[in-house]
């Protein structure tokens, strides 16, 4: 059964990192048979120069990430002797967002998007190893305790407050001259987290990221 430090090596060779780990009895509820389930997210910038050299990216094949986040992870519980889960592809859809915030290490920030104390805003997961043993990872300290929260204020067009997500407003925004910022650099709101600044986020990944919310 790995450890932490094995499964924290793995991941960072593939410029992910352990977002999270959620044990048997949180809520939501995990698989059948699974006691530990660690949340894979992406390393920032070292991750968008790691995918860009794969061959999903290069084959012009639909869903990319999609497919490179399947072949990785998918590799990455084969050596581990676990079982890979993935927040798309399934019907109904596994409950990330929950199971990030029983972890201990995400949160919901003050627009209740996720908020990472490594990541920040720009927090994702690709995909998650659910193991039949438990793996320890302490918990951590919220980020936005003691914070300005810059980010509920960040959208030039309030499509993203403390109030809620207005989604129609957002991409109606996206469609002006004026939203091109937010296409080719990001959510205004995410980039405008300290902890987002801190840990970087390279335009072309934010881009190739905007393209497939508002093709």
């Amino acid at each position: 059964m790995p450890g932490l430090a094995q499964l924290d090596a793995l991941a960072d060779a593939q410029a992910l990192f352990v977002g999270g780990i959620v044990q048997r009895g949180a809520s939501p509820a995990l698989p059948d048979g699974v006691q530990s389930l660690a949340l894979l997210a992406p390393d920032g910038p070292r991750f968008w120069a790691q995918f860009t050299t794969s061959p999903e990216y290069a084959d012009g094949q639909p869903n990319p990430l999609d497919r490179w986040s399947h072949r990785v992870i998918r590799a990455m519980a084969a050596e581990l002797g676990a079982q890979a889960l993935f927040p798309f592809g399934e019907t109904p859809p596994y409950p990330f967002y929950g199971w990030a915030l029983a972890s201990g290490r995400a949160f919901a920030s003050p627009v209740l998007w996720l908020v990472h104390d490594r990541a920040g805003l720009w927090l994702s997961f690709r995909g998650a190893l659910a193991f039949g043993e438990r793996v320890e990872q302490p918990a951590s300290q919220n980020p936005c305790t003691g914070c300005a929260q810059p980010c509920v204020t960040a959208c030039p067009v309030g499509a993203l407050t403390d109030k809620g997500y207005d989604l129609a407003a957002c991409h109606a925004y996206l469609d002006t001259s004026a939203g091109a910022r937010c296409l080719s650099h990001g959510c205004a709101v995410r980039a405008a987290c300290p902890v987002s600044q801190a840990h970087g986020r390279n335009p072309d990944q934010s881009a190739f990221h905007m393209r497939q919310f508002h093709p």
